[in-house]
């Protein structure tokens, strides 16, 4: 039988390791805790519609690429684009649609937008048009998808008619709004009318540093002003607007926007990797995968398409929708939807 003296060695040594014990795990908690908040600072926490499926993140090329994933992992991909100031909620309709049909949707932030993150602070802030489609590219890479339907409006149309014209075996079918809007750096240093020139106001105003510093102190104020003068019909509310509107948190947001417009009047240069890929897409070859393009309201004289139509010689369709802004798969997601299955039967 133990004596006193030895339980009270004991109990005070089992003391001694309770406390040490409650010690580390309190450091180990708050370890964790420091960690979550530096990540949390670092790589922006965003709510999502459900709808859009789960958030989730990659390392893509340069870039660690947020994303929305919903519908079956084994079913056909379609990857969907959004633009400027838009964000992946413009598909929060579109994606239900799509994923009642069996489809796996994969739905990216574009670089400066979202949980879109640099992998390098010293990796340059780029724009332009070659850059923003290697990151799908890369992202494809990256999820190991071959082969993609692939839908966009805005800067996204852009990415996915640039992904179609030099990487056609990348592209299993294409929606395109807007048409064949691939940039063309010396056609764009040509005025226009001035009634199409005042159109385009927002990018003189982004080549001024008046513009840069204005842009990034008011981007919530300025990119509303853009939802409303690019879709007037469009009645959509504040909790609409808010939800993208926190896709314009990101920390590289201002100056992704800034050079994409200033890139695009040549005020200032892109990268030299992408020098080959701009000279084959200025020459503006066919696309010859299935497309279906989308002309709406915002599109003017050219909503018919017919300004465009021979530069997509595989088989192709065009719909005009009417009463329609330029964020089309928001204001007009079962049309955007049905041309996103068109397409894809065009392959079968």
């Amino acid at each position: 039988m133990e004596t006193s003296k030895t339980v009270l060695k004991k109990q005070n040594s089992n003391r001694s390791f309770l406390a040490i014990f409650q010690k580390t795990a309190l450091i180990c908690i708050l370890f964790l805790s420091i960690t979550q908040a530096k990540a949390q600072s670092g790589n922006q926490t965003l709510k999502i519609n459900p709808s859009l499926g789960v958030l989730k993140q990659i390392d893509a090329g340069v870039l660690t690429i947020g994303y929305a994933e919903a519908g079956p992992a084994n079913g056909a991909p379609v990857i969907l684009l959004h633009g400027w100031p838009y964000d992946i909620h413009s598909y929060q309709e579109v994606v239900p649609v799509l994923v009642s049909k069996g489809y796996r949707v994969i739905t990216p932030y574009v670089r400066g937008f979202g949980t879109t993150r640099f992998l390098s602070e010293g990796t340059f802030r780029n724009g332009q048009q070659t850059a923003l489609a290697s990151d799908v590219i890369a992202l494809m890479d990256a999820l190991k998808i071959q082969k993609a339907v692939i839908g966009g409006f805005d800067w996204g149309a852009r990415t996915a008619v640039v992904m179609a014209a030099l990487w056609p075996e990348r592209v299993k079918g294409l929606v395109s709004v807007s048409g064949y809007i691939a940039v063309n750096l010396e056609a764009n240093e040509k005025p226009l009318p001035p009634t199409a020139e005042y159109g385009w106001w927002y990018q003189y105003y982004f080549a001024t540093e008046r513009g840069k510093t204005g842009y990034t102190q008011n981007k919530y104020e300025f990119n509303k002003l853009i939802w409303k003068l690019a879709s007037p019909i469009w009645n959509f509310d504040t909790a609409t607007y808010d939800q993208t509107a926190q896709s314009f948190n990101n920390p590289d947001h201002a100056a992704i926007v800034i050079h994409n417009y200033r890139w695009r009047l040549s005020l200032e240069k892109g990268e030299s990797q992408y020098d080959g890929l701009e000279k084959r897409i200025a020459a503006r070859p066919a696309i010859t995968v299935p497309t279906v393009t989308i002309g709406s309201d915002f599109d003017g004289a050219n909503a018919d398409g017919k300004s465009y139509a021979a530069k997509f010689t595989g088989k192709y369709d065009h719909k005009i929708l009417k009463g329609i802004g330029h964020n089309v798969p928001q204001e007009d997601p079962a049309a955007f939807a049905a041309a996103i299955i068109e397409v894809d039967g065009f392959g079968k």
